[in-house]
C-alpha cells in the first residue's frame, strides 16, 4: 500500500504537465519515469481508472500511452485481466546489456567533445547516489545510478539516443526487481561510479572506457546469476 501511495503521490504531481496535443505521449514519459525510479515494479498492474483520475487524461489518451510503453517493452496487456508493468526474462537482461555496451562507450568516447557542464553532471549524480547511501536510502541510490548512467550516454547530445536510453534504463530497473537486498547490489557500484565519473574529468578515457566494460561484466553476470536462482 506503501508503495502505491508513492507512485499515485507521484502521478498527481505530474498532471500540470500534461499538454494535450502530446498527452498520451506525456504520460507514457510519466509512467516511464516511475518505472526507472522503481516505483512501478515488475507485475504492477496499472488501473485506467485510478491513473486516469490522478493525471486527468481520458481513456483513450491512457490506452495510446499504455500502447507505447507495451512498444517499449515495458507493459504487457493480459487478456481478461488488464495492463501490468512487465516481468523481464534472462534473455532480455543479455540484451540490454549488449545494447548499453555500445550507448554508454560511446558516450564516454565523445567526453573529450562535450560541453564541461555535461561532464560534471556526470559526477552530480554520483554524489546524489553516494548521500541517499548515507541516508540508508537504497532506491535512491538506484535512482541516482540511472541517472548516472543516462548523464554518460548524454555526452553524445543526441536526442535520439537520450530516449533510448530512457527506455533501456527503464527495462533495466525491472530487471534489478530480481535482486534480494537492494543495498547488497547497490553498494559496491557507488566507488565503480566515482571511478569512472573521476577518469572523465581528468580526461583518461581509454581508462574509463575500459572500467565501464568491466562494470558491465560484473553486473550482467549478477543479474543473469539471480535469475538463473530464482528459476532453479
Amino acid at each position: 500500500m506503501a508503495a502505491m501511495a508513492e507512485w499515485a503521490e507521484r502521478l498527481s504531481a505530474a498532471r500540470p504537465l500534461l499538454d494535450r496535443a502530446s498527452a498520451a505521449e506525456m504520460v507514457a514519459d510519466v509512467l516511464r519515469e516511475n518505472i526507472i525510479d522503481g516505483s512501478l515494479p515488475p507485475g504492477t498492474r496499472l488501473s485506467e481508472e485510478t491513473i486516469g483520475s490522478l493525471l486527468g487524461v481520458s481513456r483513450n489518451t491512457l490506452r495510446e500511452a499504455f500502447r507505447l510503453l507495451s512498444h517499449e517493452n515495458l507493459l504487457v496487456h493480459e487478456l481478461h485481466r488488464g495492463v501490468f508493468v512487465r516481468k523481464l526474462a534472462a534473455a532480455d537482461v543479455a540484451d540490454i546489456y549488449a545494447m548499453r555496451r555500445i550507448l554508454e562507450t560511446a558516450g564516454v568516447r565523445a567526453a573529450a567533445q562535450a560541453q564541461p557542464e555535461a561532464v560534471r553532471e556526470v559526477r552530480k549524480h554520483v554524489d546524489a547516489g553516494q548521500a541517499a547511501a548515507e541516508a540508508g536510502d537504497w532506491v535512491a541510490v538506484g535512482t541516482a545510478n540511472m541517472r548516472f548512467h543516462r548523464a554518460i550516454t548524454a555526452l553524445l547530445a543526441s536526442p535520439r539516443v537520450d530516449a533510448t536510453m530512457a527506455r533501456l534504463l527503464a527495462e533495466l530497473r525491472l530487471a534489478f526487481h530480481v535482486m534480494g537486498e537492494l543495498r547488497t547490489f547497490h553498494e559496491p557500484y557507488l566507488e565503480d561510479n566515482a571511478r569512472i565519473a573521476t577518469l572523465l574529468i581528468e580526461g583518461d578515457h581509454e581508462r574509463a572506457e575500459r572500467e565501464l566494460l568491466a562494470y558491465f561484466d560484473t553486473a550482467e553476470a549478477q543479474l543473469l546469476a539471480a535469475y538463473a536462482e530464482r528459476l532453479a
